[in-house]
């Protein structure tokens, strides 16, 4: 295989190394400006598209010339790298999808004439079930913020708001001290998208989020004005960082360090609400999926545990049960 630098076709931009990080900047700023996607997956584009512009430049090849099997190529050595570190079928799954946008947004601009990505066979994965915690899990990461302090008060609400609303780590530290209504017992999520949606807020997270409004709060931001719901002990708002710390700290506290991220409260939300009878679209519409068949997979997981139960418990089941 050629590994020279084709010459592209009158009109369709210039060729070398250099033309892939402009082509690769206004991508990326088409899908923050005109898709309006979140700041996070604009920034795994990026990491995803640059690790293509290198293997661009090692192989002297032109990204508007490239053909199909020259694609196909990067693929194969994505997926057997000279290092040995091969990825996992997601992470294929994941770059694979970033090349096909990047130059399908390359056809739409008219930069090339044919999308060299048709022909690349995706990466199949099996579906993963998320982990969750069991209800009595929950519960013992909901008390493990003990004490009176601003620092416990703040990340009790911020448990019970994850637990309580299925709110994603991004949309936590995004929440404003008006989006959440505790007289109505309603909050207002930022999704993917900036799509907003309305999620009931429960009892519990009701009283843990007015304890940190009325004792907590005011105490870490003193006299100054900050529009974040929750902030650090320093009254700043709180970081991705911050809250992954917070919830892994109290998770570790409780035996639960090596089960649970801050997303994990999401999938236990969405599973026990169905577990317990809610429909479908009623959790596809507080989860702020576009998709159902997104949320479709806590079906298949609520499954699962119904019949574990049903297993360990029913006397004619076959199961530990029936052996008592």
């Amino acid at each position: 295989m050629s590994t020279t630098v084709e010459q592209a076709p009158a009109g369709a931009g210039p060729t070398g190394w250099e033309p892939f990080d402009s082509l690769l900047l206004d991508f990326l700023s088409h899908l923050e400006v005109e898709r309006g996607l979140s700041a996070n997956t604009v920034s795994a584009y990026r990491s995803d598209l640059r690790q293509f512009g290198h293997f661009l430049h090692e192989k002297k090849w032109n990204p508007i010339t490239v053909r199909p099997r020259d694609l196909a190529e990067y693929m194969a050595w994505l997926a057997a790298p000279p290092d040995g570190d091969r990825p996992s079928s997601a992470t294929l799954q994941r770059k694979q999808a970033a090349l096909r946008g990047f130059y399908r947004h390359l056809r739409r601009e008219e930069l090339i004439f044919e999308d060299p990505t048709v022909g690349i066979q995706a990466t199949r994965r099996a579906p993963a079930l998320p982990k969750v915690l069991t209800l009595s899990e929950v519960g013992r990461l909901m008390d493990a913020p003990s004490g009176s302090g601003p620092g416990p008060v703040r990340d009790r609400a911020i448990l019970e708001v994850m637990y309580g609303c299925g709110l994603r780590a991004s949309e936590t530290i995004g929440l404003e001290v008006t989006d959440v209504d505790t007289e109505e017992g309603m909050l207002k999520a930022r999704g993917k998208g900036n799509r907003e949606r309305i999620v009931p807020l429960g009892s519990k997270a009701i009283s843990a989020v007015t304890a940190w409004l009325v004792v907590g709060r005011p105490d870490v931001i003193g006299n100054r004005q900050e529009k974040e719901l929750f902030l650090n002990l320093r009254g700043k708002p709180l970081t991705r960082q911050g809250l992954y710390k917070i919830v892994q700290g109290h998770a570790a506290a409780v035996g639960l360090a090596d089960r649970m991220s801050p997303h994990t409260l999401r999938h236990s939300f969405a599973t026990h609400l169905l577990a317990g009878g809610c429909d479908l679209r009623s959790v596809q519409e507080m989860l702020g999926h576009a998709d159902v068949s997104t949320t479709q997979v806590y079906t298949h997981l609520s499954g699962t545990q119904l019949k574990d139960v049903y297993f360990r418990s029913h006397p004619r089941a076959g199961g530990p049960a029936a052996g008592d």
